[in-house]
């Protein structure tokens, strides 16, 4: 069983990793593709790219020009930790021991926009680029076109090497559109998370980003090998909602007096 995530905006290059077990990420040919048509990007063109303001324009276009493999402990960190977002507060990384991270080496993949597929332990250094970045390549017009059929057979091949035909979706819209599912040999379960306002239950975005690497660190500390085992989430306060799950769409929800 493998389960997929997605990255974050959000950085940490300052604090040191908890280990000193890293990989290399598996696409650096690929990554170093779109970083050569980046690199011809003034900060401008990147700004309006990216959607961001001229600062981070700025900052991303000197990354770009500084991007360069091979990847150390020195140059670069690995992804789960680097990663800053909400997923990954809910994820906390840092706190893995040896054998959590070895887990998650097998089970966890991160999507990516510029790295493609990475595992937790992957190096990355510091860059942005969203996998709905419209940056023509020699694939097609977007990321989309460039990653979708990489990311299909890497996954098909994780998923195998996994030990159990299932995809567990944590990732975004925006993240888990890069994939071909009609070519995807898995089952793929959807968990949905949702929290009480005002008496219904609904999605909250930074609440259900927290909660998709609350369980994703939960099913690693678990060793969780079946899908049936989902349902058995209780993290947060968050329970399995039958009444409002449907297929392989799962629903967790939470009551107010449990949200902290």
């Amino acid at each position: 069983m493998l389960s997929v995530i997605s990255p974050a905006k959000s950085l940490d290059f300052e604090t040191s990793p908890t280990t000193t077990t890293c990989t290399q990420p598996d696409f650096l040919d690929k990554s170093r593709e779109l970083i050569e048509i980046l690199q011809d990007y003034s900060p401008q063109q990147l700004s309006e790219l990216m959607g961001i303001s001229d600062k981070l324009a700025g900052l991303n276009a000197a990354r770009f020009a500084e991007w360069q493999p091979p990847f150390d402990l020195d140059n670069a960190k690995q992804a789960a930790q680097a990663f800053q977002g909400d997923v990954y507060v809910g994820l906390q990384a840092s706190s893995f021991n040896e054998d959590d991270n070895a887990f998650a080496q097998r089970h966890l993949r991160i999507l990516s926009g510029l790295y493609g597929l990475l595992r937790p332990l992957d190096l990355i250094q510091p860059y942005r680029l969203e996998m709905g970045s419209r940056l023509p390549n020699s694939a097609g017009k977007n990321l989309y076109a460039f990653w979708r059929d990489t990311l299909t057979v890497a996954l098909n091949e994780a998923i195998a090497a996994s030990g159990s035909p299932v995809l567990i979706n944590l990732a975004s819209n925006e993240y888990f559109k890069a994939i071909n599912t009609k070519r995807l040999g898995a089952k793929v379960i959807s968990p949905v998370f949702k929290d009480a306002k005002n008496g219904q239950y609904k999605i909250i975005s930074f609440y259900a980003k927290k909660a998709r690497g609350l369980m994703s660190a939960w099913m690693i500390r678990q060793r969780l090998d079946d899908p049936e085992g989902l349902k058995d989430f209780d993290v947060a306060g968050y329970r399995y909602n039958a009444a409002m799950s449907e297929g392989d769409t799962l629903v967790f929800t939470r009551d107010e007096e449990t949200i902290s």
